[in-house]
């Protein structure tokens, strides 16, 4: 509605002394204004007061200031002679004026200033909020207010009746309001309830709220309607800590009656409502989670929009509170975790999923195992959970991992794929054409990777979901064109990439493509077989390709399989000489043992891994020449030497085959033939080494076809093996046993991969089988174990593969020239892995209590001696290497990063279990802790048998992985670390009876050495014991001597400490050309013991002065190393002499600056310092120009000067600048 103001004639400066008279005369009414108001007591106290009634939809006009106002009426009535009565004639007044609704509305409604009023306030409040503000009036017109608010129960006017009262300034009887609020509240409409009750913390004082409180707990368990405004209203209330509970109890009891649309202000006031102490126990946020566990679970019944923004308000809530209130945040995550909510409140989440996403990115690229799988966990979740934005995110996420080249974030985000085409197919398929551009990067993915990844595709391509149809033409293309390249590394891809789409197809047609393809070169023929083989390993290939696949064995091998003519034999010799006469020859020796694993693995399909059909191929000879030649190798010539290589290459690889193939049949027999087969490699592998000795530069023939070729790269590692063997020969000189021929180790590529299951072998015992003649009488006992040159086999092999799959973690895997010849290991988890090491502790610690056994009982045959007369020195280094290899397996076992995660701690239990069950009964019940002491207890008793230092090393390293598993590692430390000190102080030698020496003991010596300082508790007195009993007992003795306390301490070997000035002082004289480790500690000292020394210097002057003597003799040694380096040229020394000399100069100014900060400058001089080598005798050629009176003066000692405490006691000498600089040069 529009009005118009008039102007009134009273200014702001007259406004005190105004008169009624005047005040009418300055106002000309246009009318409407009623009579009876204009006569009343009301109307004419307002007007003198300045304010104008208006009639209609104008609001009331107001020219003064409303505190003016409100002054002014207060006056009025308190100087009127009928006071107190006239306060009753002004509310009756203001009763007969507001009967009329629009009147009513106006006095509700803020006033208006008058246009003439230019310097009032812009903003007024409504002429009742004003008159409310005094205090003589406020309680009849809150009884008036009240008791019109029924009369509009209907409109908004009961709000605005309810906003005059909220901030008065003071309210007169806040009591009586209280009461009389409350009896509105009961009946009133559900609105004007709330209207009320949301309004009552702005209404009343204080001392009001407890009694109000306990009227609104008591109205919500009547009425649940009105939950939502007195949970609002008792937020704003200041409660006791007593009643806030008792109302937070009772809020609790309605939790299960609350509709879905209030749950957010009930959880938020129960949250917020928790004190400390009520958080930690947990009962209040369970019943909260309990009542959240139905309505999530149920959600997808209820409509779809009100209830889910009820929902995520509520979670919104109780991740406000978790995230800003310490105590919530702690009990919320005692209650625990429902996978259903998990599973039903991932709309909640979707606005966090740019975030998981970056998070699951960042833990995958992680170095640390342990977080890896956490990310693995959120791309899996997501995609599950999320709609399809999300998903197409996810995948082009992993595909990122994929062609990003760094091997663990391929093999984990392969695997993640491969894991949702399986969970999730349908969804997958939808994206197959951002995984099918994974082809463009296979350059850089290794062979297992290679594998995951045509698997993926071929279920994607393949599958039942016709979605991804359309990437089958580009797969057929890329198979086709890679078959037919003539670049060996693309036909490797083709070829596996095929025969994983024969794996998920079944189509014959490819299989003769790729068998064509490959038939005309060997290596391609037998990785075509080595592939075909893991294939029907790991999965089930369709019945079609089974059938049809024929298994040419006898042109393949030429084998005789008449048994008229006395059995079979493999054709080996003839063959690999046909080979080199013709390379042309279609059938290769490289082929044998692939197609025969191809052969054993079909037939372990088909006859549910019955080999009774193949059997005679373990046991049947082979055709070679005679042995005896590998005596005459060095007579031999170039081709000779390396055709004989060459068999006796093929030859081990057939046995490591046959036993890969019969290592799990369970007959005696069988497993007789599998214990000979492998003294058969053994003896073998001596006569290779032999062999290549005196064939250098030989390459061998190729055992794993799934790489590049490594030619180059083998030649290379080849020959510096020859030279470390050539090297560690030199070194070893001495002794009288040194093992010939070079090491396997450097050929291992070359040599057929063993399965896991051949480690089974480890657990038989003795074998034997009896032969009976015609009679059934006995003819024949024959015995089989397990010897040390088997074990050590084996082992070494176990080492190796333990090595490779659960020491090194996803990100840091082995570059792909160390990880040929673990291409059946790469198919299996870590996991399986361990699981199958923690299968065989039980047959390890047997071998490990034998080889203790044969250790102590060599002792006390010997009398303590360990080179005594009766001692085979080839079955000593045996058994010395067989119980280092145990050692080692155990303590990598134990090292896996797994362990540490909660799902395998069960796995761990199971393993000390094992070593705790080998000295008491009962691991299963016992806990972790007691498990740990019991292995810890008996791994240390086979401290006593120790052949080397090397076996003491991987002990102590055992013992420490085994303490760390508990929680409570700090009580074994000092076990360990006593064990360690023993070591050191125990006297090695050989079998042969010479001490233990060279690079590989000097490396375990200090190995031993950090592991038993870092566990000592003192570390400073460990080293002052070390370097003041065990380095005295050297400075006289010669050369080969050691230290009669410490006998691994010996004067060859020069070790560094600087962990104290005492220390440093002491091993400076012996660490003689360690100048880089000085310079290193002398810094420390100026940057960070100089200072305390500035401050220490007056209270402790003499403690200062000694140490810095102490400390000079210290420098002056080390100038005598920087002549020593430049007498002998040594460039690896000198390059350290002017930073250490530089660093000594700034000593010389910084004791300088001490004493001149503490004004003791006096006591300070400068001699000069002569250049001497280390045996303390001068330098000619670098003597300086200074008298040889000089030399005399740089001995003397300082001496006391009896002065005064700001003095120094002592004279503090070291060398000058100019010799300094002199010396540099």
């Amino acid at each position: 509605m529009m009005r118009k103001k008039r102007r009134t004639s009273v200014d702001k400066g007259e406004a005190t002394a105004i008169t009624t008279s005047k005040f009418h005369m300055g106002v000309t009414p246009k009318g409407d204004v009623v009579e009876e108001a204009n006569q009343s007591v009301f109307a004419v106290f307002l007007r003198d007061a300045g304010v104008t009634l208006k009639q209609g939809g104008t609001s009331n006009e107001i020219a003064v200031d409303q505190i003016v106002f409100q002054k002014r009426i207060q006056q009025q009535l308190q100087k009127s002679p009928r006071y107190p009565g006239i306060i009753q004639e002004f509310i009756s007044g203001l009763e007969s004026h507001i009967e009329d609704p629009e009147r009513f509305r106006n006095c509700l409604l803020p006033c208006v200033p008058q246009l003439s009023d230019g310097d009032a306030s812009s903003f007024h409040e409504s002429l009742l909020r004003m008159l409310l503000a005094i205090e003589m009036l406020q309680t009849y017109i809150i009884n008036t207010l009240l008791e019109k608010l029924p009369e509009f129960m209907l409109d908004g006017i009961p709000r605005i009746i309810i906003n005059q009262l909220k901030w008065l300034d003071r309210v007169v009887d806040s009591k009586e309001l209280a009461v009389k609020l409350m009896e509105l509240v009961s009946v009133a409409p559900v609105e004007v309830q709330r209207d009320i009750i949301t309004s009552l913390p702005e209404i009343l004082e204080d001392s009001q709220h407890n009694d109000i409180a306990r009227q609104l707990n008591s109205l919500l368990q009547e009425n649940t309607q009105l939950t939502v405004p007195i949970l609002d209203a008792l937020s704003s209330l200041n409660l006791s800590s007593s009643l806030l509970t008792e109302v937070r109890e009772a809020v609790m009891s309605t939790l299960t009656a609350v509709q879905l649309e209030d749950l957010p202000v009930v959880v938020k006031f129960i949250l917020h409502s928790v004190s400390a102490s009520d958080a930690y126990e947990v009962r209040s946020l369970s019943h909260v989670y309990s009542i959240l566990i139905p309505v999530l679970i149920f959600l997808p019944y209820y409509s779809a929009g009100s209830s889910q923004d009820s929902v995520t308000l509520t979670l919104d809530g109780i991740k406000s509170a978790v995230r800003f209130q310490k105590t919530i945040s702690e009990a919320w995550l005692k209650v625990g975790i429902n996978k259903k909510i998990k599973k039903n409140s991932c709309f909640v989440m979707r606005g966090y999923f740019p975030s998981i996403l970056a998070l699951a990115q960042s833990l995958l690229r992680s170095t640390d195992p342990c977080v890896v799988p956490f990310g693995g966990h959120m791309y899996r979740h997501s995609f599950t959970a999320f709609d399809s934005y999300c998903q197409q995110e996810v995948v082009g996420s992993l595909v990122t991992h994929v062609c990003s080249g760094v091997n663990g974030e391929v093999d984990v985000a392969l695997e993640l794929l491969c894991g949702l085409v399986t969970e999730k197919p349908s969804e997958m398929s939808l994206y197959a054409v951002f995984v099918k551009g994974i082809l463009d990067y296979m350059d850089n993915l290794a062979p297992q990777q290679i594998r995951r990844l045509f698997h993926l595709l071929s279920r994607l391509a393949f599958g039942q979901q016709q979605q991804g149809a359309h990437i089958q033409d580009d797969m057929h293309i890329v198979i086709r064109k890679q078959l037919s390249s003539t670049v060996p590394k693309y036909k490797r891809i083709g070829i596996i990439g095929a025969v994983m789409i024969v794996g998920s197809m079944g189509v014959i047609a490819l299989l003769e493509l790729v068998k064509s393809s490959s038939e005309s070169t060997p290596d391609a023929a037998a990785l075509y077989y080595d592939e075909l083989a893991n294939l029907i390993l790991t999965s089930t290939l369709d019945p079609q390709v089974q059938v049809s696949f024929p298994f040419p064995a006898r042109v393949m091998y030429n084998l005789d399989e008449e048994e008229s003519q006395g059995g079979i034999a493999i054709n080996l010799l003839p063959l690999l000489a046909q080979e080199m006469l013709n390379k042309a020859e279609r059938v290769s020796p490289l082929c044998l043992s692939p197609f025969f694993r191809l052969l054993r693995l079909c037939e372990e399909k088909q006859h549910q891994g019955n080999l009774e059909e193949i059997d005679a191929l373990l046991g049947c000879p082979l055709i070679l020449t005679d042995m005896d030649i590998v005596e005459k190798v060095e007579s031999l010539s170039k081709v000779e030497r390396e055709y004989l290589c060459t068999l006796l290459f093929h030859t081990i690889n057939w046995f490591r085959e046959v036993i890969n193939a019969f290592c799990s049949q369970k007959e005696t027999e069988m497993k007789m033939k599998v214990m000979t087969r492998l003294q058969n490699v053994t003896y073998l592998q001596t006569l290779l080494e032999k062999s290549l000795a005196g064939s250098p530069g030989y390459v061998p023939p190729v055992a794993n076809f799934d790489g590049e070729s490594t030619d180059g790269a083998v030649i290379g590692s080849i020959t510096a093996v020859i030279l470390f063997v050539l090297k560690d020969q030199s070194e070893k000189e001495k002794e009288k046993e040194v093992r010939q021929g070079v090491n396997l180790g450097a050929y291992r590529q070359f040599f057929r991969e063993l399965d896991m299951e051949v480690l089974s072998v480890l657990q038989c015992g003795l074998l034997s089988r009896t032969q009976l003649d015609s009679e059934l009488h006995t003819e024949v006992r024959e015995e089989v174990l397990l010897g040390p040159a088997e074990l050590v086999f084996l082992l070494e092999d176990m080492l190796r593969k333990l090595e490779f799959s659960l020491t090194a973690s996803p990100a840091k895997r082995a570059p792909f020239l160390k990880s040929v010849g673990f291409s059946h290991l790469q198919q299996r988890s870590s996991k399986d892995i361990a699981s199958c090491c923690v299968q065989l502790l039980p047959a390890l610690c047997s071998h490990l209590e034998n080889c203790h056994n044969y250790f102590q009982t060599l002792l006390s045959e010997n009398n303590g001696v360990v080179d005594g007369p009766a001692t085979d020195v080839h079955e000593h280094q045996l058994m010395s290497s067989a119980y280092q290899l145990l050692v080692q397996v155990l303590n990598t076992t134990f090292s896996w990063s797994g362990f540490s995660q909660p799902g395998q701690r069960s796995l761990l239990k199971k393993a000390l279990g094992v070593l705790a069950g080998r000295l008491k009964e009962g691991g299963a019940e016992l806990t972790l802790e007691q498990l740990i002491k019991h292995s810890f207890e008996y791994l240390v008793n086979f401290r006593s048998t120790m052949p080397s230092l090397s076996t003491a090393l991987c002990l102590s390293q055992l013992l420490a992985t085994v303490s760390e598993k508990g929680g409570n590692s700090a009580a074994y430390r000092e076990q360990t670390a006593s064990l360690a000190k023993g070591f050191l102080s125990q006297s090695w030698v050989t079998a042969s009876g010479e001490k233990e020496r060279g690079n590989k003991f000097n490396e375990a010596l200090h190995a031993l050495l950090s592991i038993y300082l870092e566990l000592v508790d003192d570390v400073l007195k460990a080293v002052e014991e070390i370097a003041g009993e065990g380095i005295p007992e050297l400075l006289n003795a010669s050369k080969d001597e050691s230290s009669a306390s410490w006998p691994t301490l010996s004067s060859e070997k020069l070790l560094t400490w600087n962990l104290a000035v005492r220390d440093f002082h002491i091993l400076v004289n012996l660490v003689k050309v360690h100048l880089s480790y000085g310079r290193l500690f002398l810094e420390s000292f100026l940057k960070l013991g100089m200072p305390l020394l500035d401050y220490s210097f007056k209270r402790h002057k003499m403690d200062v002065q000694s140490l810095l003597k102490t400390f000079q003799l210290s420098t002056r040694q080390l100038h005598h190393m920087c002549g020593h380096s430049k007498i002998h040229q040594d460039t690896s020394l000198t390059n350290h002499v002017p930073a250490l000399k530089k660093s000594l100069e700034l000593f010389v100014y910084r004791v300088k600056a001490m004493l001149i900060l503490n004004n003791c400058q006096e006591a300070f001089w400068i001699g000069n310092l002569k250049n001497r080598n280390l045996k303390g005798e001068e330098i000619l050629s670098q003597r300086s120009q200074a008298s040889d009176e000089e030399e005399e003066e740089e001995e003397r000692s300082m001496q006391p000067q009896g002065q005064s405490e700001d003095e120094i006691t002592g004279r503090k000498e070291d060398m000058d600048q100019d010799d300094i600089t002199d010396d540099s040069e």
